[in-house]
């Protein structure tokens, strides 16, 4: 073990490592896979490749974290058991990156109006099955019942919200305003809540004003 219980709970009191910017969790898990389509825009760089963000187990508990899925404890415990189990957490990491890969292959078909894959649906429904199995009906603060996911325990149990996200905007009135970035350099996953949905990117203060500088740019290079 190269870190101490204390290094590792330093290092998760950091800033938060994820920009979740997408307005639901299950397209921000989509987005931990940066730069996905760098090699569809034909870069001449053999060593230019989509950059991941779930390197580790702790990448993907981090996570979690950051978007809420897990308290402090539960992160906690689960840092901690990642270095004393590290193959059962280097798998649950390499079902997230799986489960990841489905729910974008499925909303990617269906924002280009193709069928969705027909073995990307089926892991993600496996997954939003299993995550239905540890769901119990549990009283809400403000008065009647509310869906809660059985305590985590288990290294891949934080996929159960991320899958039933998923299929729950599969199934609902949003799926028509999931998009992706207009940016090529970019194509993160959101959905546009926008009052006319007509938001064009991940957010502003990143893709939007960068395409409003290359507009300045054309338009006075066009003027001069």
């Amino acid at each position: 073990m190269t870190e101490t219980k204390e290094t590792m709970k330093i290092s998760r009191r950091r800033p938060p490592r994820f920009d979740l910017i997408a307005g639901n969790v299950s397209l921000d898990f989509v987005n931990t896979l940066d730069d996905r389509h760098i090699n569809d825009r034909h870069i001449n760089d053999r060593h230019t490749k989509p950059k991941e963000l779930l390197e580790t187990y702790l990448d993907l508990a981090r996570f979690g974290e950051d978007a809420g899925l897990l308290s402090a404890p539960q992160a906690d415990r689960l840092f901690e058991r990642s270095y004393l189990a590290p193959e059962l957490a280097e798998r649950a990491l390499h079902q997230g990156r799986e489960l990841r890969e489905a729910i974008h292959d499925v909303f990617w078909a269906i924002m280009n109006k193709r069928p969705a894959p027909p073995a990307a649906l089926a892991r993600l429904n496996a997954a939003a099955q299993a995550a239905a199995g540890h769901m119990h009906l549990a009283p809400a603060k403000g008065g009647g019942f509310e869906w809660r996911f059985d305590d985590f325990g288990d290294f891949d149990n934080l996929l159960w919200p991320i899958a039933r996200a998923a299929a729950d905007l599969l199934a609902s009135d949003q799926l028509a305003y999931v998009r992706a970035c207009s940016s090529k350099n970019c194509e993160w996953f959101f959905l546009d809540a926008s009052k006319n949905h007509h938001r064009r990117w991940c957010d502003m203060t990143r893709c939007g004003n960068r395409a409003k500088v290359q507009r300045f740019y054309v338009r006075k290079k066009k003027s001069s």
